[in-house]
């Protein structure tokens, strides 16, 4: 194979996993992705200034109104670097079509490549540690969405209420595990509020109603732990939060949380070992999810 022609498929393959999707993967529904030309990047924490009301008004010959800056809090980090690789052997490619396995080896990876950064994020999103205690709350007895007298839309309005008071904004993001969607389409409250429509079932667009949320994602996602037992990725909790709908962001932009990424840092590409005799298709990833503002979002856990 000519160096020419390697590249050509290598450059293939990464049009293949950058554009590869999943559905079950909402990781970047709560952390969105900001592209770095840079390794190293300063992370900018949440800033109030895009939500305060100023006095706007100038009277004629007046001064301007001027806003003092509250500034930013900042930290330096380094992204991280994240590759997998998938052994072909010379005899399972004269067996096959080489494109088409070469195609199933970038899949592979890519998923798993992917699987690691939805991991790392609902980490991030389900960890009580990284909420103040008026964003933050956990569930109990007769409270809990799978106990008949539970109270959903009571729980997640005030949940709203405490992030708007923090940021003056309600939040436009829901994010659940299966577990609690389970729930949800058998709670009691919920289904005296259909009784008198034609709706025969809970829907999420019947949620993004009673909850008055704009987005509302369900974590499907599933992973196999040390023991090689399936868990799933995102657990018995709800988080609530306020992600910007913008069509380019920056680090700036007031947000819950962001991934950033180095720019076109997804690649595949491939080397030999064994004596040539297996080939490894490698997918590479830079990147790290970062929670910015926790004020911006809410973590209800143990709703079932």
């Amino acid at each position: 194979m000519g160096r020419l022609e390697e590249l050509r498929i290598n450059a293939y393959l990464s049009e293949i996993a950058r554009g590869y999707g999943n559905n079950s993967f909402i990781a970047d529904k709560l952390f969105p992705t900001i592209n770095s030309e840079k390794e190293k990047i300063d992370i900018f924490e949440f800033n109030k200034e895009a939500f305060q009301i100023y006095d706007t008004e100038r009277a004629i010959r007046a001064n301007s109104n001027v806003i003092s800056p509250k500034g930013f809090n900042k930290h330096s980090a380094t992204l991280k670097e994240h590759d997998l690789a998938y052994p072909i052997d010379y005899r399972e490619e004269e067996e096959a079509e080489k494109i088409k396995l070469q195609v199933h080896a970038t899949n592979v990876v890519t998923q798993g490549l992917y699987l690691k950064h939805e991991k790392q994020c609902a980490d991030l999103a389900q960890n009580p540690e990284n909420y103040a205690l008026s964003n933050k709350s956990s569930l109990s007895g007769t409270s809990k969405f799978s106990d008949d007298n539970s109270d959903p839309v009571g729980v997640i309005d005030d949940a709203k209420d405490q992030v708007c008071k923090q940021i003056g904004q309600d939040p436009n993001t829901l994010v659940m595990g299966q577990e609690v969607w389970s729930a949800l389409k058998r709670n009691v409250a919920l289904k005296k509020m259909i009784a008198s429509t034609s709706n025969k079932t809970i829907t999420l667009d019947l949620l993004k109603e009673f909850f008055e949320i704009e987005n509302i994602y369900i974590g499907r996602t599933i992973f196999s732990d040390e023991q090689n037992k399936f868990q799933r990725v995102w657990g018995n909790n709800i988080i609530l939060a306020f992600v910007p709908n913008l069509t380019s962001r920056t680090q700036y932009d007031p947000a819950y949380g962001y991934t950033v990424r180095k720019k076109d840092a997804l690649q595949i590409d491939e080397y030999e070992k064994e004596g040539k005799k297996v080939k490894y298709i490698r997918g590479t990833d830079i990147y790290t999810p970062f929670l910015v503002g926790p004020d911006a979002g809410y973590l209800i856990s143990n709703v079932v």
